[in-house]
């Protein structure tokens, strides 16, 4: 078995080690002996429908956005097919904020994202930094589980509860500031696709949402589904505790 993952702006989305991400599923592939190829999508680089069974995208500051947010437009109506057709995505902070409809400056300029999430970010004053836990919402994936990781972020994203792309949060805040700092909502969960404002980076320090998203791409890819094998997962339990209790 074969994994293309697709990442995206690697030399302007990368920040708190969110390319630590992309090793994590490199590695736990190929323990078990799938075969993993990255792509690198970056401005001007053509994105074409198959080309990939999973993406990422990481964080980056305001300018980037707005760098990214133009050739995004360009790439949006493969990523919106293929999040359609069940292609697993994993999009952290910066470009989790523009997988929504908009991030609004503190000017008021809107810079538009793609509306795979029905959702939309709007910048603040307030910087929301620091440790991070969630308990992920069963009704998004199919396990539940604590997360953790580390948040730093002034923008405040929003999920509407009406209109198209149905969009759950990822899990329910409990401790840290999540989405906005108000309504206990962290992250977002579109089909298999995943936004989320945990840095740290998030999968090396919850592997069950790695070998998720692993196991999505294959089950898509392949159309069958597939068991995975198990991993020993002992020292990186053993972190997520040690994170939790701190």
């Amino acid at each position: 078995m074969k994994i293309i993952i697709g990442h995206l702006y690697p030399d302007l989305l990368n920040i708190y080690g969110d390319r630590g991400n992309i090793i994590c599923l490199k590695k736990r592939s190929q323990w078990r002996n799938i075969e993993i190829k990255i792509i690198n999508l970056s401005l001007n680089d053509q994105l074409n429908p198959n080309q990939c069974d999973l993406f990422f995208g990481g964080g980056g500051q305001d300018r980037q956005q707005a760098i990214i947010a133009r050739d995004l437009q360009k790439k949006k109506s493969v990523l919106q097919q293929e999040a359609d057709r069940g292609v697993p995505m994993l999009t952290i902070c910066g470009s989790y904020q523009l997988f929504g409809h908009f991030f609004q400056t503190h000017k008021g300029k809107k810079i538009p994202g793609i509306s795979i999430f029905n959702a939309y970010t709007v910048a603040s004053y307030q910087r929301k930094i620091g440790n991070i836990t969630i308990k992920a919402n069963n009704q998004s994936l199919p396990f539940s589980c604590q997360l953790v990781g580390f948040e730093n972020h002034s923008g405040n994203t929003f999920i509407k509860k009406a209109g198209p792309n149905k969009t759950l949060p990822l899990g329910k805040v409990i401790k840290g500031f999540g989405n906005n700092g108000r309504d206990k909502t962290a992250g977002a969960v579109f089909k298999n696709v995943i936004g989320s404002y945990l840095h740290g980076p998030i999968l090396p320090k919850n592997p069950q949402l790695a070998d998720f998203l692993i196991s999505q791409a294959l089950e898509t890819k392949y159309q069958r589904k597939i068991n995975l094998k198990p991993l020993d997962d002992q020292l990186e339990y053993q972190a997520q505790q040690k994170a939790l209790k701190r």
